[in-house]
């Protein structure tokens, strides 16, 4: 097959039971690989009877209409854009910006173009994209598409390892900190704590979920975390909210975001991990209630980042205010 085909096969009796995977695979050979085709599954190009089958490991039954639809070719290579780049250090090892929320940090399924590495690659010319792999030019750690905040790029390889193993460590060494601010739904009992669970796939398999140390996916995190601000705590008849710092001692996807969520405290306009607190904005004064409904995402911010120059050996400290929107949801609350 090639890009822009579309191929329809029908499951006899023998392929009744099999994994569709392992059965489309064979039918595919030599031209897809099996991982090819799982790829192509999660990313639901392919059809069992005009719906899309979702999981590889699905079983097939005898009549099935299976139907595959090759996604068009994808540059091989990002291209340079001119995206404005708000920066706050540059030097001829790394530069460090702060990312404003809705900028996805590095292309990828659906974001093939208009990311911070496009960006990054118009900026710094012809030497990123051989710095630490094609598709993630420079980029030694991430911050979801809705979060904002600092980040750090690397523009040679010795930047490139150093940074990389740092952020692998994440800061037990010393020569890395990281600290976030969170508007959160309600008050912590504990005004400062930690929160040690392992995080794993949830059902949909794009978000995360806390599960036991024993599944084959779990993975280790902790985050700590202080109360900064309280607000509302004295009023009855409206929401509490709090600001807090978090502080990770691991980095995996979504930490914050699953962790508040697990103790009780989602992210004030999380998406996915703070659907069951929307409600609580029908608590707050009209004005407060339309900020918040209307905020567009997680109310979730990388304030500090902190590392050892990977030339200098010097620690270096970067600091971003909280982003317009955020900030005007924070003032709103503390008018509670």
């Amino acid at each position: 097959m090639i890009e822009g085909e579309r191929a329809r096969f029908v499951a006899d009796a023998d392929a009744s039971g099999q994994r569709l995977d392992q059965w489309l695979a064979a039918r595919l050979a030599p031209n897809l690989s099996r991982s090819r085709v799982q790829a192509l599954i999660r990313q639901g190009a392919v059809l069992i009877d005009g719906v899309a089958a979702g999981e590889p490991k699905r079983k097939l039954a005898a009549g099935e209409q299976v139907e595959i639809a090759m996604p068009e070719p994808e540059p091989a290579t990002p291209q340079g854009e001119v995206i404005p780049l708000d920066i706050l250090y540059e030097d001829d090892e790394l530069i460090v910006v702060n990312k404003p929320a809705g900028l996805v940090v590095h292309p990828g399924a659906g974001n093939w173009t208009g990311t911070l590495v496009n960006a990054l690659i118009h900026h710094c010319g012809d030497s990123l994209p051989g710095i630490g792999g094609v598709k993630r030019p420079g980029i030694v750690h991430r911050l979801d598409k809705d979060t904002s905040g600092v980040l750090v790029v690397a523009k040679t390889d010795r930047a490139h390892k150093a940074l990389s193993e740092a952020f692998a460590d994440h800061g037990r060494d010393g020569d890395l900190e990281r600290a976030y601010v969170a508007l959160v739904w309600g008050i912590p009992e504990r005004l400062s704590g930690t929160v040690d669970a392992p995080l794993g796939r949830a059902a949909d398999r794009v978000r995360r979920a806390v599960v036991p140390q024993t599944r084959d996916d779990a993975r280790h995190a902790i985050t700590h975390y202080r109360v900064e601000e309280r607000f509302g705590e004295d009023q009855t008849n409206y929401a509490p909210a709090s600001l807090i710092e978090c502080r990770l001692e691991t980095g995996r996807t979504h930490q914050i975001r699953v962790h508040m969520a697990h103790i009780g405290h989602p992210v004030v306009g999380d998406p996915d991990y703070g659907q069951a607190f929307r409600t609580k904005a029908n608590r707050l004064p009209d004005a407060l209630k339309a900020t918040v409904l209307a905020f567009p995402r997680q109310a979730l911010h990388a304030r500090l980042l902190a590392f050892r120059h990977p030339a200098t050996h010097m620690m270096m400290t970067f600091e971003a205010p909280l982003p317009a929107d955020m900030a005007a949801l924070v003032s709103g609350f503390r008018q509670l």
